[in-house]
Protein backbone atom coordinates (compact mmCIF):
# COMPACT_ATOMS: atom_id res chain seq x y z
CA UNK A 1 0.00 0.00 0.00
CA UNK A 2 1.20 3.72 -0.57
CA UNK A 3 -0.57 7.14 -0.69
CA UNK A 4 -1.26 8.71 -4.04
CA UNK A 5 -2.28 12.18 -3.69
CA UNK A 6 -3.39 11.79 -0.32
CA UNK A 7 -5.09 8.43 -1.26
CA UNK A 8 -4.25 4.94 0.28
CA UNK A 9 -3.66 3.47 -3.04
CA UNK A 10 -2.06 -0.37 -4.01
CA UNK A 11 -1.58 -0.82 -7.55
CA UNK A 12 -2.08 -4.24 -9.00
CA UNK A 13 0.32 -5.35 -11.50
CA UNK A 14 0.84 -8.29 -14.07
CA UNK A 15 2.99 -8.74 -17.18
CA UNK A 16 2.70 -9.83 -20.44
CA UNK A 17 6.32 -10.39 -21.85
CA UNK A 18 7.41 -11.30 -25.93
CA UNK A 19 11.11 -12.86 -25.53
CA UNK A 20 12.52 -13.60 -28.92
CA UNK A 21 14.48 -16.94 -28.96
CA UNK A 22 17.59 -17.47 -29.99
CA UNK A 23 16.97 -19.75 -33.27
CA UNK A 24 18.64 -19.14 -36.59
CA UNK A 25 15.39 -18.85 -38.19
CA UNK A 26 11.77 -18.12 -37.97
CA UNK A 27 9.16 -19.58 -36.06
CA UNK A 28 7.56 -21.84 -38.91
CA UNK A 29 9.69 -21.52 -42.25
CA UNK A 30 13.83 -21.11 -43.11
CA UNK A 31 13.91 -17.88 -43.27
CA UNK A 32 17.49 -16.47 -41.05
CA UNK A 33 16.37 -14.51 -38.61
CA UNK A 34 18.77 -10.62 -38.44
CA UNK A 35 18.59 -7.83 -36.97
CA UNK A 36 18.93 -4.80 -39.07
CA UNK A 37 19.27 -6.56 -42.81
CA UNK A 38 18.04 -4.49 -45.40
CA UNK A 39 14.15 -4.07 -45.23
CA UNK A 40 11.65 -7.47 -46.63
CA UNK A 41 15.13 -9.06 -47.37
CA UNK A 42 14.50 -11.91 -44.96
CA UNK A 43 11.07 -13.30 -46.20
CA UNK A 44 9.49 -16.06 -47.94
CA UNK A 45 6.01 -17.41 -49.15
CA UNK A 46 5.63 -18.27 -45.61
CA UNK A 47 6.11 -15.64 -43.56
CA UNK A 48 4.01 -13.76 -46.18
CA UNK A 49 1.06 -15.66 -46.08
CA UNK A 50 0.66 -16.23 -49.60
CA UNK A 51 -1.81 -18.77 -50.78
CA UNK A 52 -0.59 -22.10 -50.78
CA UNK A 53 2.53 -21.61 -48.19
CA UNK A 54 2.53 -24.58 -45.49
CA UNK A 55 4.35 -23.98 -42.30
CA UNK A 56 7.17 -26.27 -40.52
CA UNK A 57 7.57 -25.90 -36.63
CA UNK A 58 10.77 -25.15 -35.79
CA UNK A 59 12.01 -28.12 -33.09
CA UNK A 60 14.77 -25.57 -31.78
CA UNK A 61 12.22 -22.85 -30.85
CA UNK A 62 10.51 -25.92 -29.25
CA UNK A 63 13.38 -26.77 -27.53
CA UNK A 64 14.22 -23.36 -25.91
CA UNK A 65 10.67 -22.74 -24.79
CA UNK A 66 10.58 -26.23 -23.13
CA UNK A 67 13.63 -24.86 -21.26
CA UNK A 68 12.49 -21.48 -20.06
CA UNK A 69 9.37 -23.22 -18.92
CA UNK A 70 11.40 -25.53 -16.87
CA UNK A 71 13.76 -22.74 -15.56
CA UNK A 72 10.46 -20.81 -14.85
CA UNK A 73 9.04 -23.48 -12.77
CA UNK A 74 6.23 -24.18 -15.22
CA UNK A 75 4.63 -27.63 -15.86
CA UNK A 76 4.99 -28.51 -19.46
CA UNK A 77 1.98 -29.61 -21.32
CA UNK A 78 2.47 -33.41 -23.19
CA UNK A 79 -0.30 -32.36 -25.72
CA UNK A 80 -0.43 -28.94 -27.11
CA UNK A 81 -1.61 -27.28 -30.63
CA UNK A 82 -1.36 -24.17 -32.57
CA UNK A 83 -4.17 -21.47 -32.95
CA UNK A 84 -4.97 -18.75 -35.61
CA UNK A 85 -5.49 -15.53 -33.69
CA UNK A 86 -7.59 -13.28 -36.46
CA UNK A 87 -6.87 -9.92 -36.57
CA UNK A 88 -6.49 -7.09 -39.33
CA UNK A 89 -2.75 -5.24 -39.07
CA UNK A 90 -0.41 -3.75 -42.06
CA UNK A 91 2.85 -5.32 -40.11
CA UNK A 92 0.68 -9.02 -40.08
CA UNK A 93 0.39 -10.06 -43.93
CA UNK A 94 -1.63 -13.54 -43.15
CA UNK A 95 -4.15 -11.60 -40.96
CA UNK A 96 -3.85 -13.92 -38.46
CA UNK A 97 -0.87 -15.16 -36.28
CA UNK A 98 0.18 -18.17 -35.33
CA UNK A 99 -0.18 -18.34 -31.70
CA UNK A 100 -1.68 -20.37 -28.78
CA UNK A 101 -5.22 -20.37 -27.06
CA UNK A 102 -6.31 -22.92 -24.56
CA UNK A 103 -3.76 -25.68 -24.94
CA UNK A 104 -0.12 -23.62 -24.46
CA UNK A 105 3.02 -25.10 -24.30
CA UNK A 106 3.30 -24.77 -20.78
CA UNK A 107 0.93 -23.58 -17.82
CA UNK A 108 1.53 -22.08 -14.21
CA UNK A 109 4.79 -21.68 -12.66
CA UNK A 110 6.43 -18.92 -10.38
CA UNK A 111 9.70 -16.59 -10.67
CA UNK A 112 11.49 -15.48 -6.97
CA UNK A 113 13.52 -12.29 -6.99
CA UNK A 114 14.46 -10.11 -4.18
CA UNK A 115 13.55 -6.48 -4.34
CA UNK A 116 15.98 -4.06 -1.55
CA UNK A 117 16.96 -7.49 0.00
CA UNK A 118 13.17 -8.28 0.52
CA UNK A 119 12.35 -11.62 -1.09
CA UNK A 120 9.54 -11.70 -3.85
CA UNK A 121 7.78 -14.70 -5.76
CA UNK A 122 5.54 -14.05 -8.97
CA UNK A 123 3.08 -16.55 -9.68
CA UNK A 124 3.03 -17.34 -13.69
CA UNK A 125 -0.36 -18.57 -15.74
CA UNK A 126 1.34 -19.19 -18.33
CA UNK A 127 4.52 -19.43 -21.32
CA UNK A 128 3.11 -20.20 -24.73
CA UNK A 129 4.62 -20.06 -28.43
CA UNK A 130 3.76 -17.65 -31.09
CA UNK A 131 5.19 -15.93 -33.87
CA UNK A 132 6.01 -12.10 -34.14
CA UNK A 133 4.43 -9.36 -36.54
CA UNK A 134 6.83 -7.58 -38.88
CA UNK A 135 7.18 -3.74 -38.37
CA UNK A 136 5.71 -0.51 -38.86
CA UNK A 137 8.36 1.97 -39.77
CA UNK A 138 7.50 5.53 -39.84
CA UNK A 139 10.56 7.27 -40.70
CA UNK A 140 9.73 8.54 -44.21
CA UNK A 141 7.82 12.00 -45.66
CA UNK A 142 4.41 11.97 -45.89
CA UNK A 143 3.77 7.75 -45.36
CA UNK A 144 4.92 4.81 -43.31
CA UNK A 145 6.65 1.55 -44.87
CA UNK A 146 6.33 -2.25 -43.55
CA UNK A 147 9.33 -4.27 -42.97
CA UNK A 148 8.40 -7.62 -42.61
CA UNK A 149 11.81 -9.51 -41.84
CA UNK A 150 10.66 -9.81 -38.70
CA UNK A 151 7.05 -11.21 -39.16
CA UNK A 152 7.10 -15.31 -37.71
CA UNK A 153 10.39 -14.61 -35.91
CA UNK A 154 9.90 -17.08 -32.76
CA UNK A 155 8.24 -15.20 -29.70
CA UNK A 156 7.87 -17.34 -26.31
CA UNK A 157 5.22 -14.90 -24.21
CA UNK A 158 5.05 -15.22 -20.49
CA UNK A 159 2.06 -14.05 -18.82
CA UNK A 160 1.99 -13.64 -15.02
CA UNK A 161 -0.47 -13.01 -12.50
CA UNK A 162 -1.15 -9.84 -11.11
CA UNK A 163 1.18 -9.76 -8.12
CA UNK A 164 3.18 -6.97 -8.38
CA UNK A 165 2.66 -3.97 -6.47
CA UNK A 166 5.42 -1.06 -7.65
CA UNK A 167 7.06 -0.09 -10.46
CA UNK A 168 10.84 -1.08 -8.37
CA UNK A 169 9.00 -4.42 -8.28
CA UNK A 170 8.34 -4.51 -11.73
CA UNK A 171 11.46 -3.15 -12.57
CA UNK A 172 13.58 -5.63 -10.71
CA UNK A 173 11.38 -8.51 -12.03
CA UNK A 174 12.48 -7.74 -15.84
CA UNK A 175 16.21 -7.19 -14.95
CA UNK A 176 16.46 -10.58 -13.35
CA UNK A 177 14.03 -12.17 -15.98
CA UNK A 178 16.35 -10.59 -18.80
CA UNK A 179 19.45 -12.19 -16.55
CA UNK A 180 17.85 -15.60 -16.67
CA UNK A 181 16.45 -16.52 -20.33
CA UNK A 182 20.21 -15.17 -21.58
CA UNK A 183 21.92 -16.89 -19.08
CA UNK A 184 20.17 -19.84 -20.83
CA UNK A 185 20.67 -18.86 -23.52
CA UNK A 186 17.04 -19.07 -24.47
CA UNK A 187 17.41 -15.63 -26.16
CA UNK A 188 20.12 -12.49 -26.55
CA UNK A 189 17.14 -10.38 -24.43
CA UNK A 190 18.84 -7.39 -26.64
CA UNK A 191 16.00 -4.72 -25.29
CA UNK A 192 17.51 -2.22 -28.15
CA UNK A 193 16.90 -4.90 -30.79
CA UNK A 194 13.16 -5.83 -29.75
CA UNK A 195 13.97 -9.10 -28.33
CA UNK A 196 12.71 -8.88 -25.05
CA UNK A 197 9.41 -6.26 -24.70
CA UNK A 198 7.16 -5.75 -21.35
CA UNK A 199 3.72 -4.93 -21.54
CA UNK A 200 2.67 -4.12 -17.77
CA UNK A 201 -1.27 -4.54 -17.01
CA UNK A 202 -1.80 -2.25 -14.67
CA UNK A 203 -4.82 -0.83 -11.92
CA UNK A 204 -5.53 0.31 -8.55
CA UNK A 205 -6.98 -0.34 -5.30
CA UNK A 206 -7.99 3.13 -4.40
CA UNK A 207 -9.29 2.70 -0.30
CA UNK A 208 -11.43 5.83 0.23
CA UNK A 209 -14.50 6.72 2.89
CA UNK A 210 -14.40 3.03 3.88
CA UNK A 211 -14.85 1.71 0.47
CA UNK A 212 -12.22 0.18 -1.96
CA UNK A 213 -12.93 0.82 -5.56
CA UNK A 214 -10.64 -0.99 -8.55
CA UNK A 215 -9.78 1.59 -11.68
CA UNK A 216 -10.07 0.18 -15.16
CA UNK A 217 -7.54 -2.03 -16.30
CA UNK A 218 -4.57 -0.14 -18.61
CA UNK A 219 -2.22 -2.33 -20.89
CA UNK A 220 0.97 -0.12 -21.94
CA UNK A 221 2.21 -2.05 -24.98
CA UNK A 222 5.69 -2.34 -26.59
CA UNK A 223 8.21 -1.20 -23.83
CA UNK A 224 11.89 -2.36 -25.00
CA UNK A 225 13.99 -0.61 -21.41
CA UNK A 226 13.79 -0.80 -18.04
CA UNK A 227 13.67 2.84 -17.98
CA UNK A 228 10.62 3.10 -19.64
CA UNK A 229 8.95 0.12 -18.45
CA UNK A 230 9.81 1.92 -14.79
CA UNK A 231 8.54 5.63 -16.03
CA UNK A 232 5.20 4.44 -17.14
CA UNK A 233 4.08 2.31 -14.43
CA UNK A 234 4.95 4.89 -12.01
CA UNK A 235 3.38 7.05 -14.40
CA UNK A 236 0.00 5.16 -15.03
CA UNK A 237 -0.22 5.07 -11.03
CA UNK A 238 -0.44 8.73 -10.52
CA UNK A 239 -2.39 9.21 -13.99
CA UNK A 240 -5.20 6.67 -12.86
CA UNK A 241 -5.25 7.84 -9.35
CA UNK A 242 -6.10 11.56 -10.68
CA UNK A 243 -8.49 9.96 -13.73
CA UNK A 244 -10.31 8.45 -10.45
CA UNK A 245 -10.68 11.81 -8.87
CA UNK A 246 -12.18 13.31 -11.85
CA UNK A 247 -14.58 10.65 -13.00
CA UNK A 248 -14.96 7.67 -10.44
CA UNK A 249 -15.02 5.34 -13.54
CA UNK A 250 -14.20 1.79 -12.07
CA UNK A 251 -13.01 -1.34 -13.74
CA UNK A 252 -15.67 -2.83 -15.95
CA UNK A 253 -15.95 -5.82 -18.23
CA UNK A 254 -15.28 -4.20 -21.65
CA UNK A 255 -13.24 -1.35 -19.70
CA UNK A 256 -10.28 -2.29 -20.49
CA UNK A 257 -7.45 -0.17 -22.75
CA UNK A 258 -4.24 0.07 -24.37
CA UNK A 259 -2.06 3.18 -24.31
CA UNK A 260 1.22 3.98 -25.25
CA UNK A 261 4.61 5.01 -23.99
CA UNK A 262 6.24 8.42 -25.04
CA UNK A 263 9.78 8.54 -24.21
CA UNK A 264 10.39 12.04 -24.81
CA UNK A 265 7.49 13.22 -22.50
CA UNK A 266 7.36 10.61 -20.34
CA UNK A 267 4.03 10.32 -20.18
CA UNK A 268 1.58 7.27 -21.46
CA UNK A 269 -0.87 8.31 -24.65
CA UNK A 270 -4.52 6.23 -25.25
CA UNK A 271 -3.98 3.88 -28.63
CA UNK A 272 -6.36 1.40 -30.04
CA UNK A 273 -8.94 -0.51 -27.54
CA UNK A 274 -7.82 -3.53 -26.35
CA UNK A 275 -9.75 -6.49 -28.25
CA UNK A 276 -10.89 -9.17 -25.93
CA UNK A 277 -10.39 -13.07 -26.38
CA UNK A 278 -13.56 -13.30 -28.73
CA UNK A 279 -12.68 -10.17 -30.66
CA UNK A 280 -9.19 -12.56 -32.32
CA UNK A 281 -11.82 -15.69 -33.63
CA UNK A 282 -9.96 -18.28 -32.80
CA UNK A 283 -9.64 -21.04 -34.47
CA UNK A 284 -7.52 -24.60 -34.26
CA UNK A 285 -4.92 -23.88 -37.31
CA UNK A 286 -5.53 -26.42 -39.64
CA UNK A 287 -2.01 -26.33 -41.58
CA UNK A 288 -0.20 -27.26 -38.50
CA UNK A 289 -0.66 -30.78 -36.43
CA UNK A 290 -1.17 -30.40 -32.72
CA UNK A 291 2.59 -31.09 -30.81
CA UNK A 292 2.78 -33.97 -28.74
CA UNK A 293 5.66 -33.28 -26.26
CA UNK A 294 8.05 -36.26 -25.18
CA UNK A 295 8.50 -36.03 -21.18
CA UNK A 296 11.31 -38.63 -21.46
CA UNK A 297 12.64 -35.56 -23.19
CA UNK A 298 11.42 -33.12 -21.10
CA UNK A 299 13.05 -34.59 -18.57
CA UNK A 300 16.30 -34.91 -19.86
CA UNK A 301 16.27 -31.35 -20.21
CA UNK A 302 15.33 -30.64 -16.98
CA UNK A 303 18.45 -33.05 -15.50
CA UNK A 304 20.75 -30.91 -18.19
CA UNK A 305 19.39 -27.32 -16.06
CA UNK A 306 22.23 -25.15 -15.18
CA UNK A 307 22.53 -23.77 -11.60
CA UNK A 308 20.14 -20.69 -12.32
CA UNK A 309 21.90 -17.40 -11.90
CA UNK A 310 20.34 -16.11 -8.51
CA UNK A 311 21.16 -19.40 -6.80
CA UNK A 312 24.62 -19.27 -8.22
CA UNK A 313 25.04 -15.14 -7.09
CA UNK A 314 24.32 -16.13 -3.65
CA UNK A 315 26.55 -18.74 -4.05
CA UNK A 316 29.54 -16.81 -5.48
CA UNK A 317 29.32 -13.97 -2.59
CA UNK A 318 29.46 -17.05 0.06
CA UNK A 319 32.25 -19.25 -1.32
CA UNK A 320 34.32 -16.57 -3.21
CA UNK A 321 33.87 -13.66 -0.59
CA UNK A 322 32.84 -11.49 -3.84
CA UNK A 323 30.47 -7.92 -2.86
CA UNK A 324 27.23 -8.47 -3.56
CA UNK A 325 27.34 -6.04 -6.18
CA UNK A 326 30.13 -7.12 -8.18
CA UNK A 327 29.03 -10.93 -8.14
CA UNK A 328 26.45 -10.43 -10.86
CA UNK A 329 28.94 -9.11 -13.31
CA UNK A 330 31.10 -12.87 -13.07
CA UNK A 331 27.62 -14.52 -13.00
CA UNK A 332 25.88 -13.31 -15.59
CA UNK A 333 27.89 -14.76 -18.42
CA UNK A 334 27.59 -18.16 -17.87
CA UNK A 335 31.27 -19.44 -19.43
CA UNK A 336 33.08 -16.90 -17.44
CA UNK A 337 30.75 -18.44 -14.33
CA UNK A 338 31.57 -21.96 -15.30
CA UNK A 339 35.66 -20.72 -15.92
CA UNK A 340 36.02 -19.61 -12.32
CA UNK A 341 34.36 -22.68 -11.10
CA UNK A 342 36.36 -24.89 -13.34
CA UNK A 343 39.47 -23.25 -11.92
CA UNK A 344 38.22 -23.37 -8.29
CA UNK A 345 38.20 -27.22 -9.24
CA UNK A 346 41.43 -26.96 -10.58
CA UNK A 347 42.76 -26.24 -6.82
CA UNK A 348 43.22 -22.34 -7.43
CA UNK A 349 42.51 -20.23 -4.34
CA UNK A 350 38.65 -19.05 -4.70
CA UNK A 351 39.13 -15.99 -2.87
CA UNK A 352 42.38 -14.99 -4.88
CA UNK A 353 41.08 -16.25 -7.54
CA UNK A 354 37.52 -14.05 -7.60
CA UNK A 355 40.37 -11.25 -7.13
CA UNK A 356 42.28 -12.12 -10.44
CA UNK A 357 38.48 -11.92 -12.42
CA UNK A 358 37.22 -8.65 -11.07
CA UNK A 359 40.55 -6.83 -11.48
CA UNK A 360 43.23 -7.31 -14.13
CA UNK A 361 41.39 -10.09 -15.96
CA UNK A 362 38.16 -8.01 -16.37
CA UNK A 363 40.43 -5.26 -17.54
CA UNK A 364 41.98 -7.31 -20.41
CA UNK A 365 38.61 -8.42 -21.46
CA UNK A 366 37.04 -4.98 -21.38
CA UNK A 367 40.12 -3.52 -23.39
CA UNK A 368 40.01 -6.40 -25.86
CA UNK A 369 36.02 -6.11 -26.25
CA UNK A 370 35.17 -9.59 -24.85
CA UNK A 371 34.18 -11.76 -21.75
CA UNK A 372 37.20 -13.33 -19.94
CA UNK A 373 36.24 -17.06 -21.27
CA UNK A 374 36.91 -15.26 -24.42
CA UNK A 375 40.25 -14.58 -22.87
CA UNK A 376 40.81 -18.11 -24.13
CA UNK A 377 42.51 -18.96 -20.75
CA UNK A 378 42.37 -22.15 -19.27
CA UNK A 379 41.17 -23.20 -15.61
CA UNK A 380 44.36 -24.93 -15.08
CA UNK A 381 46.55 -21.66 -15.06
CA UNK A 382 44.32 -19.59 -13.53
CA UNK A 383 44.32 -22.09 -10.88
CA UNK A 384 48.26 -21.71 -10.68
CA UNK A 385 48.45 -17.71 -11.00
CA UNK A 386 45.53 -17.09 -7.87
CA UNK A 387 47.89 -20.25 -6.35
CA UNK A 388 51.25 -18.07 -6.51
CA UNK A 389 49.81 -15.47 -4.84
CA UNK A 390 47.92 -17.73 -2.29
CA UNK A 391 51.14 -18.94 -1.01
CA UNK A 392 52.81 -15.56 -1.16
CA UNK A 393 55.61 -16.91 -3.83
CA UNK A 394 54.54 -12.89 -5.86
CA UNK A 395 52.39 -10.30 -4.75
CA UNK A 396 49.71 -8.70 -6.05
CA UNK A 397 51.60 -6.46 -8.54
CA UNK A 398 53.52 -8.80 -10.03
CA UNK A 399 50.30 -11.14 -10.48
CA UNK A 400 49.16 -8.56 -12.93
CA UNK A 401 52.63 -8.82 -14.95
CA UNK A 402 52.00 -12.34 -14.97
CA UNK A 403 48.69 -12.17 -16.17
CA UNK A 404 49.61 -9.33 -18.80
CA UNK A 405 52.01 -12.14 -19.96
CA UNK A 406 49.86 -15.10 -20.08
CA UNK A 407 47.85 -13.68 -22.81
CA UNK A 408 50.67 -14.05 -25.47
CA UNK A 409 52.30 -16.65 -23.99
CA UNK A 410 52.04 -20.51 -23.12
CA UNK A 411 54.16 -20.82 -21.26
CA UNK A 412 53.49 -21.49 -17.16
CA UNK A 413 52.46 -18.95 -14.70
CA UNK A 414 55.46 -19.72 -12.15
CA UNK A 415 57.94 -19.74 -15.45
CA UNK A 416 56.92 -16.21 -16.34
CA UNK A 417 57.39 -15.25 -12.74
CA UNK A 418 60.79 -16.25 -13.13
CA UNK A 419 61.73 -14.81 -16.16
CA UNK A 420 60.46 -11.61 -14.55
CA UNK A 421 62.37 -11.91 -12.06
CA UNK A 422 59.37 -11.34 -9.49
CA UNK A 423 59.30 -14.27 -7.74
CA UNK A 424 59.24 -13.33 -3.60
CA UNK A 425 62.67 -13.90 -1.97
CA UNK A 426 61.52 -16.09 1.39
CA UNK A 427 65.56 -15.82 2.58
CA UNK A 428 65.07 -14.16 5.79
CA UNK A 429 68.66 -13.20 5.91
CA UNK A 430 68.39 -11.98 3.01
CA UNK A 431 64.94 -10.15 4.37
CA UNK A 432 66.71 -9.17 7.26
CA UNK A 433 69.82 -7.30 5.30
CA UNK A 434 67.22 -5.70 3.19
CA UNK A 435 65.64 -4.23 6.12
CA UNK A 436 68.43 -3.17 8.08
CA UNK A 437 69.22 -1.22 4.85
CA UNK A 438 65.94 0.86 4.82
CA UNK A 439 66.26 1.89 8.78
CA UNK A 440 69.84 2.87 8.20
CA UNK A 441 68.77 5.15 5.74
CA UNK A 442 65.45 6.49 7.22
CA UNK A 443 66.60 8.06 10.23
CA UNK A 444 63.34 10.08 10.80
CA UNK A 445 60.96 7.31 10.37
CA UNK A 446 62.35 4.84 12.58
CA UNK A 447 62.47 7.45 15.33
CA UNK A 448 58.25 8.09 14.71
CA UNK A 449 57.58 4.50 14.06
CA UNK A 450 59.00 3.90 17.51
CA UNK A 451 58.03 6.96 19.80
CA UNK A 452 55.83 8.97 17.70
CA UNK A 453 51.78 7.57 18.23
CA UNK A 454 50.62 10.38 16.02
CA UNK A 455 53.07 8.91 13.14
CA UNK A 456 53.72 5.50 14.55
CA UNK A 457 51.12 3.22 11.57
CA UNK A 458 52.68 5.90 8.54
CA UNK A 459 56.49 5.57 9.62
CA UNK A 460 55.74 1.96 9.82
CA UNK A 461 54.01 1.66 6.17
CA UNK A 462 56.88 3.79 4.71
CA UNK A 463 59.32 1.45 5.87
CA UNK A 464 57.74 -1.28 4.56
CA UNK A 465 57.81 0.46 0.76
CA UNK A 466 61.28 1.22 1.48
CA UNK A 467 62.03 -2.60 1.65
CA UNK A 468 60.04 -3.39 -1.18
CA UNK A 469 61.75 -0.57 -3.08
CA UNK A 470 65.65 -1.61 -2.16
CA UNK A 471 64.34 -5.41 -2.76
CA UNK A 472 62.68 -4.76 -6.22
CA UNK A 473 59.67 -5.77 -5.05
CA UNK A 474 61.06 -9.32 -4.12
CA UNK A 475 60.84 -9.50 -0.86
CA UNK A 476 57.93 -11.53 0.79
CA UNK A 477 55.28 -8.76 2.57
CA UNK A 478 54.84 -10.54 5.44
CA UNK A 479 58.27 -11.16 6.36
CA UNK A 480 59.01 -7.43 6.11
CA UNK A 481 56.68 -6.89 8.17
CA UNK A 482 57.46 -9.35 10.89
CA UNK A 483 61.01 -8.12 10.58
CA UNK A 484 60.72 -4.39 11.04
CA UNK A 485 58.20 -5.18 13.74
CA UNK A 486 60.52 -7.19 15.84
CA UNK A 487 63.54 -4.13 15.02
CA UNK A 488 61.60 -1.58 16.16
CA UNK A 489 60.54 -3.27 19.40
CA UNK A 490 64.14 -3.70 20.02
CA UNK A 491 65.03 -0.27 19.82
CA UNK A 492 61.78 0.93 21.75
CA UNK A 493 62.88 -1.23 24.36
CA UNK A 494 66.51 0.28 23.69
CA UNK A 495 68.37 -2.78 23.08
CA UNK A 496 69.80 -2.03 20.04
CA UNK A 497 69.76 2.09 20.18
Amino acid sequence: MMTVNGLDVEPIIGLEIHVQLATRTKMFCGCPVEFGAEPNTHVCPVCLGLPGALPVINRRAVELAVRAALALNCTVAEFTKWDRKNYYYPDLPKNYQISQYDLPISRGGCFEFTVDGCPRRVRLIRAHLEEDAGKNVHDFPGFSGVDLNRAGTPLLEIVTEPDLRSAEEVREFAVQLQRLVSYLGVSHANMQQGQMRFEPNINLRISANGQECRTPIVEVKNLNSFRSLYGAVRYEIERQVAEWRETGEMAAVGNKRNRGWDDVKEITLPQREKEEANDYRYLPDPDLVPLTIDQTWVRQLKAEMPELPLCRTERFICQYKIPAKDAPALVDDRATADLLDDAADAGGDKVTLAKHFLSFWSRHANERGTTIAGLGLSPGRLAELANLVESGQINATAAAQVAEQMLTTYEAPASIAKRLGVIQSRDEDQIAAWVAQALAENDQAVRDAVSNPKKMKAARGFLTGQVMKISGGRADPKIVGQLIGQRLDELAQGDGA
